[in-house]
């Protein structure tokens, strides 16, 4: 039996890379979900073996970010330094950051602590100290206004 923290971890990874193969590939969101639920949620790949995710959750972070991506869009390129643009990050980066984002605005059922813990940890899965810092700071803006104390 697995813990409901670890098949929400398992969730939000999964959804960070839909949300880069969908930018990468265009890929329509319901079969980009079908994929993922046939293919790459619990599966073996090449020796692999990805823990099983909360599917409802990850169908939430992966629709909900797709559906609000202007909205989140709009929120993490004001809260870039000047001189930096949505477009100047790189994909993963941006993938991180858009479910992050959507978690903190749609989810008032995760503390805010919790949301931006598990994107340092997905951070730390693609990037080094200087890159899990930015999104510390990024998605800790985003909660201030998604979710004011």
């Amino acid at each position: 039996m697995m813990t409901r923290s670890i098949s929400r971890s398992a969730a939000r990874l999964a959804a960070v890379q839909a949300l880069y193969q969908q930018e990468m590939e265009g890929t329509p969101t319901a079969r980009l979900l079908h994929e993922f639920h046939d293919h790459r949620l619990g599966a073996t790949i090449e020796g692999e073996t990805y823990a099983e995710a909360e599917i409802s959750f990850f169908d939430d972070l992966v629709s909900g970010a797709l559906a609000r991506s202007e909205e989140i869009d709009s929120m993490i390129a004001e809260r870039l330094a000047e001189g930096w643009s949505l477009q100047r990050l790189d994909k993963p980066m941006k993938a991180i950051l858009r479910v992050g984002a959507y978690e903190l605005l749609a989810r008032a059922d995760v503390p805010v602590a919790t949301v931006i813990n598990e994107y340092l940890d997905v951070a730390e899965a693609f990037y080094d100290k200087r890159e899990k810092a930015f999104v510390n700071g990024l998605l800790d803006a985003i909660a201030k206004v998604a979710r004011p104390a």
